[in-house]
């Protein structure tokens, strides 16, 4: 089974939503968990991302962006198409589509959906909704300057490799809890990015 094949299998049929604390389940207890839960914003801003996997002849890839270095959130970091949900949007697909083609030009017709992974945290007080979806090639980008300096593609097989991770430990509200992050030719995937690729690592490890 190839892994275009297993990507599907797992996140055929899934919905968004899911608890956006469970990324750090497995490096917290149960006390540090309520703690942060306490501490979170109330509610979270919904937000949506293209997780855009190039379906290339060779194979998958990832494609990423670098946020703008001027910009206040964030700013340098490596990440995935997406923002809030806004009030023209059906959900989280057309989110993620919609910022897509406003950030990089992405035309949304390249795009099929796969699934959802489960909704990530993010410190600014989002709860953002991973959309995995199978991008074919020959699009051409634009990217818009003010909110992103670059876009790149990763091989997928990659970023999904456990040996290519490295394990550190950060602190959020008060709570220690361990993070991996995923170096690639001199730039650095980390915080929610990497989280998410390591989640949908979780999903095709229990095929």
């Amino acid at each position: 089974m190839t892994l275009r094949d297993r990507i599907e299998r797992q996140l055929r049929g899934t919905s968004p939503g899911g608890d956006p604390l469970a990324a750090l389940a497995t490096s917290l207890s149960s006390a540090q968990i309520a703690e942060l839960r306490r501490q979170l914003p109330n509610p979270l801003t919904p937000a949506a991302v293209l997780v855009p996997l190039v379906d290339h002849p060779a194979g998958l890839t990832v494609l990423l962006t670098q946020r703008a270095s001027h910009l206040k959130d964030h700013p340098g970091q490596i990440s995935f198409p997406g923002g809030r949900l806004e009030a023209v949007d059906a959900g989280p697909w057309e989110a993620a589509l919609r910022e897509a083609e406003e950030e990089i030009g992405l035309p949304r017709q390249h795009a099929s959906l796969v699934g959802y992974l489960h909704d990530h945290l993010v410190i600014t007080g989002f709860r953002i909704t991973p959309v995995v979806a199978f991008v074919r090639p020959g699009f051409e980008l634009a990217l818009d300057r003010t909110e992103v300096d670059d876009a790149f593609e990763v091989p997928l097989e990659f970023v999904l490799d456990p040996g290519n991770r490295v394990a550190q430990e950060r602190v959020y509200a008060g709570q220690s809890f361990r993070t991996y992050d995923i170096p690639y030719q001199g730039r650095h995937i980390w915080g929610a990015t990497a989280a998410m690729l390591l989640s949908l690592g979780d999903r095709l490890r229990e095929a």
